[in-house]
């Protein structure tokens, strides 16, 4: 690391940036998006979140997290909770907001620039704190859509809002590299588990999640 770079972590909230690329209506492009931030300073950890449903049923999804494992990303997950809502639709719940925030806070003491892909309001309050401690707070969402996929309050507190429709030429696929999806099929908004037989990683071709809500009604 160079005298005086600034030492940089980023907390990808998995399920809020698909959400909020595909609004914008582009892909991310996860090794680019690596780039990106490491020629903004040193990278020291970029941590993804993303909860699982542990069943048979193969997502495509499963390329992805295995592909930032392996080439750079910090994949932290845990089983959704599955549930029936008064209405009896089946429904499933995995909010990943205090392991992120727990990680942020061990890692605030070694880092200057923390960089938050959600625009989830509840983590207002986990900026704040981590600015107490002297860390600078970037926050990645958008306001090119109506609504706005970021929280009023938690764009207040940033020091930095970053609009990831700035960003889309620098982070997003080429078009021509989408994988073609068949008529109505969709991410789910989280992964489907299934055992995992050894296998080369392949780049990412799907991105994770499929909303900033923590609740998805089963499709």
């Amino acid at each position: 690391m160079s005298q005086g770079q600034e030492r940089i972590a980023l907390f990808i909230d998995g399920a809020n940036l698909y959400a909020t690329a595909k609004a914008l209506g582009f892909d991310i492009d996860y090794r680019r998006l690596l780039r990106e931030f490491q020629g903004r300073g040193y990278l020291l950890r970029a941590y993804y979140y993303t909860a699982l449903i542990e069943d048979q049923e193969y997502s495509s999804i499963r390329p992805l997290i295995d592909w930032l494992d392996y080439n750079g990303f910090t994949v932290i997950t845990k089983t959704a909770k599955e549930f029936t809502d008064s209405m009896g639709r089946r429904k499933v719940k995995g909010n990943m907001d205090i392991e992120l925030a727990v990680d942020a806070m061990e890692l605030a003491p070694r880092i200057d620039h923390i960089v938050l892909f959600s625009g989830d309001g509840d983590f207002r309050s986990l900026v704040e704190a981590l600015q107490r401690k002297g860390v600078k707070v970037s926050v990645v969402s958008t306001v090119a859509v109506q609504p706005a996929m970021i929280a009023d309050e938690l764009r207040r507190q940033a020091d930095e809002f970053i609009d990831l429709a700035h960003l889309s030429q620098r982070v997003g696929r080429d078009p021509s590299e989408r994988v073609a999806r068949q008529a109505g099929q969709d991410v789910p908004g989280f992964v489907r588990e299934r055992p995992r037989p050894p296998a080369r990683p392949i780049a990412p071709t799907t991105p994770a999640g499929s909303g900033p809500d923590d609740d998805f009604a089963d499709r």
